[in-house]
Formats: C-alpha cells, structure tokens, sequence
C-alpha cells in the first residue's frame, strides 16, 4: 500500500455519532463533483488501487441508488451502496451508505464542497446510528483507507486523461 501524503487529509471526530473528514485538491468544485459521481473517474480513486472492480454503479438522481463492489487481492469481495437524498451540484452531495456485510448500521454522508481561487476543500462528513457503529468503523482503519482513496483522487484531478 501508498503511504498517506502527509498532512493532506484531516479526521475528526465531531460529536458522538459522527467523523469528519476534511481534504483540499487543486481543483475546481466542479471537478471534484464529477470524480465523485461518474463511474470512469470513481474507478480511477476509490478503494485500493490493487482491487477488480466487480461493479461501479451510479444512478445520480435523488433517490437513485450508487454501488461500488470490489475484490482485493486475497479473494475479499467488499461493497458498499446507498441512495441519494440530496444533489446540489456542484456543491454538495448527501447519500447514504451502507457496508454490505452490516446492512442495519448504514449512515449519512454530507458531502460539502468550497471552491476558492481554483482550490476546493472537501468536508465530508458521516453520520452513523450510533456511538458504537462511529467508533466501529474509525477502528477499521477507514483514516488511512480514506486518505489513500483522496490521494488516488488527487493524482485523478491532476491528469484527468
């Protein structure tokens, strides 16, 4: 695996039922929009660049559902999928999302996008049912999984080609 780019990607924990990720691209909001809801560019960042891709689906519309399934190297098949609830393009972006192997503890994820002088910083921020479920997927190691996905998406912006 890629180590992180240092100090790209900042994680805090909000309040009990939330984690905030918060990350600056060089890049127009537009852009950035786009990496995050076409299927061509989404394949390009999300997940470990080792993984297959088994299914990159993405019905952009509110109440369209999205799903992403992978399978890592030693045979793991990992998916996650959700439905849009609010489309602001090419500001914000509010989805759920859903692990498949735990369908009952899904959250929300907001995601806010501020353009400035041609920089935009993502703050994405997700909300879970529960102290119990946050606290889950912080220890899954999500914060270096993320930071290796924004960097991926980083190097996607910067040679869209």
């Amino acid at each position: 695996m890629t180590a992180q780019r240092a100090g790209t990607l900042q994680v805090t924990l909000p309040d009990d039922l939330s984690n905030q990720l918060v990350r600056d691209f060089a890049a127009p909001a537009a852009r950035v929009f786009e990496a995050h809801t076409q299927p061509e560019h989404v394949r390009r960042w999300w997940g470990f660049p080792s993984a297959e891709w088994l299914a990159c689906e993405i019905d952009l519309r509110v109440g369209g559902r999205w799903r992403f399934a992978t399978r890592e190297e030693d045979g793991t098949e990992v998916e996650f999928y959700g439905e849009y609830r609010e489309i602001s393009a090419p500001l914000r972006l509010v989805h759920t999302e859903v692990f498949a192997p735990f369908p009952d503890n899904g959250s929300v994820v907001t995601i806010t996008l501020e353009e400035r002088d041609g920089r935009t910083r993502l703050t994405s921020i997700s909300r879970y049912d529960s102290r119990e479920t946050r606290d889950m997927v912080v220890q899954t190691g999500m914060e270096e999984g993320a930071a290796l996905s924004y960097d991926r998406m980083e190097d996607l912006l910067a040679n869209p080609g």
